[in-house]
């Protein structure tokens, strides 16, 4: 009985080798899909091993504005020389962050003063702090208007700063928490994405009035935007239901609408490649590529803490700050995967 028990055995084996045989030839051969991007390098950053938040590039003087948010201090990074060139303290939980060039200026939400301070692109000395605003974090500026353009997100409010006195002149209500405030040069119009209301407004910058309000179908609190302007296309992520809306800039209404990670935040666009980022707190980067009014996903990449991105449109480098890489804050350093 045993000797018929091992053959048995021998014989349920053999078939159970031949049905994984079986399908190992039905899946197609080779390695799963290359990530999207690559590292390039991880540069150290100064400070603690708490949270970032927004970036700003500024490609014509080789700058990365880092928000350190939860340091309460502003890194200023080369992006040529790929080294920190200022750790700058006195920004109170600081969130949204823009260089101005044509301005020499870079403005900060410092939103644990309630303020925003406007800095010396030059000197890197603060000159102005306006406000206050409830809870100031993404900015925009409107070049004709020579106005920039604040959320505030708790505030239910945009705020609106005249850049030549550095005063903030007016609050436009929203009717729900600000996400990210844009410009866009095409229409000449401020998007702001309102969370409660599920809506993207216009505001005409010079009038600070609100011009038009429209619906973003199937994204639940908008939050981050980015933008396609010779495409006239928007992109819109809902927090609230871990979507994206592609966007069309001409009409405002919503073409498409993707899955990306789990509450997201940042997105980035680089213009010349198509290339658009949208990171999430979960730490997840999905990557998509746009195909006339579409847009095809390239895959993602996961990474504790990558919920803010940004793009150099020049060089095509995409830049993640992450807030502990073994303790320590590391900028880290991407390009899309096949890159030389």
């Amino acid at each position: 009985m045993r000797k018929q028990w091992r053959l048995g055995q021998v014989g349920v084996v053999a078939a159970l080798i031949a049905i994984v045989a079986c399908i190992s030839a039905a899946v197609p051969s080779g390695d799963a899909p290359p990530a999207p991007l690559k590292q390039v390098a991880d540069i150290p950053l100064p400070g603690l091993a708490v949270r970032f938040d927004y970036q700003s590039v500024d490609p014509a003087h080789n700058r990365l504005y880092i928000a350190h948010m939860n340091a309460d201090q502003l890194v200023v990074f080369d992006t040529k020389e790929r080294k920190v060139v200022a750790n700058l303290d006195g920004f109170p939980n600081v969130h949204g962050v823009l260089a101005v060039p044509e301005l020499g200026r870079v403005y900060a939400s410092t939103t644990g003063e309630h303020k925003v301070a406007v800095l010396d692109a030059q000197t890197l000395k603060i000159i102005a702090r306006a406000g206050p605003i409830v809870y100031p974090d993404g900015i925009a500026y409107a070049p004709y208007a020579k106005r920039v353009f604040v959320s505030d997100e708790h505030g239910d409010a945009d705020g609106v700063i005249d850049v030549e006195t550095n005063v903030l002149v007016t609050v436009i209500p929203l009717g729900g928490g600000a996400g990210n405030t844009v410009y866009d040069p095409g229409s000449r119009h401020i998007l702001v994405a309102v969370h409660e209301k599920n809506e993207l407004v216009a505001i005409d910058p010079a009038t600070a009035k609100i011009v038009g309000r429209y619906a973003m179908t199937g994204i639940e609190s908008p939050h981050g935007i980015a933008l396609d302007v010779t495409g006239r296309l928007a992109f819109v992520a809902g927090e609230g239901n871990d979507k994206l809306a592609l966007v069309d800039l001409t009409t405002l209404r919503v073409l498409a609408v993707y899955p990306v990670g789990k509450d997201p935040d940042v997105l980035a666009f680089d213009p010349r490649l198509k290339r658009l980022y949208v990171s999430a707190e979960s730490g997840n980067v999905t990557v998509f590529r746009e195909n006339g009014k579409a847009l095809v996903s390239e895959g993602s990449i996961f990474m504790p803490h990558a919920h803010t991105v940004a793009v150099d449109p020049d060089t095509h480098l995409v830049y993640f700050p992450l807030q502990s890489l073994d303790g320590h804050p590391v900028l880290r350093i991407m390009e899309q995967s096949g890159s030389h």
